[in-house]
């Protein structure tokens, strides 16, 4: 009972460090922007409005949508939009059209992750050392040098990995909503009045008497609620009850009393909207201060690097991106992997954000619209989760989804008015990265179509090859094909050339399907097709980690005894030729074949043993 209990204490920290960094940090800008945007006149009714708007807000958006009903949708265990797209596409695997759209608009939600990406470590690290404004105004020129020194080192240690600095994320954080936590409650002290701004009719007051402006601000309102994804997202890595009970007994709490004192220190000292969080902090402490905000914001950060990371591996497992260079930074953490190309542009991408913006209020502008955009998206992929999984009535589905729909619709019609002030940057980013997914997977899918389409079946071919059989060799050939069932480009090449057969011979295919996990148990499928040849299929989920000859060990004892010294592994190394005709448009077709190219060797993807692979290309026209 104790371990369980200290378990628990430990995913409960582990949780407040990752999952919550970047929604902890919001308050260094939320008010700020809110009161800053001139929209809404500065009166003490307005102060306790935009309180209450506030904390419905945290309260509906957070704890209830995501916190009480979204983290029930998990997907074996797994958590995130892509997990979530899967289980919506399984749903209505039975509605084809339906489905293909759903996969459209879950693939859309993921690319404006990377939008994220860039924005969220950009604005936050930005805001953080912007304090510094507020000790002097003479380390206002420092403030974007800094920030890009302090980004470029938290990118360069990535290919360290997370496991060791992890360790210090949750009580780092824990620091920070103590500390934020302090300082709200030492105003609030001085006006306990402001704490009526819970109550909800403030808010519906503030909505009543400016429809207008409550619209036009709830764009900045929604910066209260950024990070409210990575919830979701991390369901994987600490469960349901450590997130929940991290945000019920310690982030909720610290954020509403932050956010409160921030309005007992604007009710008495109006000239602090210029930036409420820092001048809630007496001087003594605002060094202090910056140095903490500065680290809460690279933890804020690192959760959604970590984040891009785990999120391109599982979409490469869908089939919706070439195969990259993952290294794994763990020997006990599977999860824990690096991706240089991800890593580096998004670097890239963010210090466009922060030399372009040049401020966090000027970011502000660009943030929330990809946030928004994943919001809604969730909820719509949520109803048909409900609604064909756990098959709910349609009223229930319709009223506990509808709500949070306008909700949502709300916020993001709200954020749509920052469009050309920046909101296109995030949109730009997850539109590229959109268009090369989709060019993937159609180029994908005509290539395989012309490789059915020219393929030989496997069993006729080898019944014919048996008739005159060529000479055998030692050993243990591993021919890799796309499609089962048909003859690798491969082995046409080796008994063209080398007119040779190995002793054992094994046809594998590897397939990758829409579930986080699957288990050792349903690994592999083998058929025997005669003349010490076998038919292999391997399955993996798309959170496996696809290692081949690890897979190949349990064929142990079934007949065919595979000598890893031994072993040959064939692959057919395809150069891609674009044609005109049909398909794809000529820009798409080229695009696709520079991706094709540029993918990281299979060998390496699938773990092959380097010192036994066979490469053998053929050029392919779609």
């Amino acid at each position: 009972m104790s371990a369980s209990k200290s378990s628990l204490g430990a995913l409960t920290l582990g949780a407040i460090g990752v999952v919550y960094g970047d929604i902890g940090t919001s308050v260094l800008y939320a008010m700020k922007e809110v009161f800053g945007s001139g929209h809404v006149p500065f009166t003490p009714d307005n102060v306790y409005g935009i309180l209450s708007i506030f904390f419905w807000t945290l309260t509906v958006i957070v704890s209830i949508k995501y916190v009480l009903l979204v983290l029930r949708a998990d997907n074996h265990g797994e958590g995130g939009l892509v997990a979530m797209l899967a289980l919506a596409s399984q749903s209505v695997k039975d509605r084809p059209e339906l489905r293909r759209i759903l996969l459209l608009l879950g693939i859309f939600g993921t690319c404006l992750f990377y939008g994220d990406g860039v924005i969220t470590p950009a604005i936050s690290v930005l805001s953080a050392v912007e304090g510094l404004e507020v000790i002097s105004p003479a380390f206002k020129k420092y403030v974007i040098p800094i920030t890009l020194v302090i980004l470029f080192g938290l990118f360069a240690v990535q290919k360290r990995g997370t496991a060791g600095i992890g360790k210090f994320f949750g009580p780092i954080t824990v620091v920070w909503f103590v500390t934020i936590g302090v300082l709200g409650a030492s105003h609030i002290v001085h006006h306990p009045e402001i704490l009526w701004a819970i109550s909800p009719h403030y808010a519906l007051g503030f909505m009543w008497n400016n429809p207008g402006t409550t619209f036009i601000i709830l764009g900045a309102v929604v910066l209260c609620v950024t990070g409210a994804e990575a919830l979701y997202a991390d369901l994987g890595h600490f469960g349901k009850t450590p997130i929940r009970l991290a945000w019920f007994s310690i982030v909720m709490p610290a954020l509403v009393i932050n956010y409160f004192g921030q309005g007992a220190l604007l009710l008495a000292n109006p000239a602090a909207v210029k930036n409420p969080f820092y001048m809630m902090a007496p001087d003594w402490a605002l060094l202090p201060l910056v140095g903490l905000a500065t680290m809460a914001t690279v933890i804020a950060s690192q959760a959604l690097i970590t984040g891009a990371f785990s999120v391109t591996k599982q979409v490469i497992q869908l089939g919706y991106l070439p195969r990259l260079q993952i290294e794994h930074t763990s020997v006990k953490e599977a999860g824990q992997i690096y991706i240089p190309f991800v890593n580096w542009g998004l670097f890239v991408a963010i210090v466009l954000a922060v030399v372009m913006f040049k401020s966090s209020s000027n970011l502000a502008a660009a943030y929330g619209i990809a946030v928004c955009t994943d919001m809604l998206i969730t909820t719509i992929l949520t109803f048909y989760v409900i609604r064909y999984n756990w098959k709910y009535p349609l009223w229930l589905c319709v009223a506990a989804t509808g709500f949070f729909f306008v909700v949502d619709f709300a916020f993001w019609a709200s954020n749509m008015l920052k469009l050309f002030d920046g909101g296109w940057f995030p949109l730009l980013i997850g539109g590229a990265i959109f268009t090369l997914m989709i060019t993937w997977k159609d180029g994908r899918r005509l290539l395989n179509d012309k490789l059915r389409a020219d393929a030989l079946d496997l069993p006729s071919f080898l019944e014919a090859v048996f008739v005159s059989p060529p000479a055998r060799v030692e050993g243990t050939a591993v021919f890799l094909t796309a499609e089962k069932g048909t003859v690798p480009n491969a082995m046409l090449h080796n008994l063209k050339h080398n007119k040779v057969l190995h002793t054992s011979n094994l046809f594998v295919t590897v397939c990758n399907h829409e579930v986080p996990w699957i288990g050792l148990d349903k690994r592999l499928q083998i058929d025997s097709l005669g003349h010490d040849c076998w038919q292999v299929v391997i399955h993996y989920g798309f959170k496996n980690d696809p290692d081949v000859p690890k897979a190949l060990e349990q064929i142990k004892g079934r007949g065919c005894d595979m000598d890893p010294m031994t072993t040959s592994y064939f692959l057919s190394r395809d150069t891609v030729v674009p044609t005109m005709g049909e398909g794809m448009a000529p820009w798409r077709e080229k695009l696709f074949a520079q991706m094709h190219h540029n993918a990281s060797a299979a060998a390496d993807f699938l773990n092959l043993p380097n010192n036994s692979v066979v490469e053998l290309g053929s050029k392919i026209e779609i």
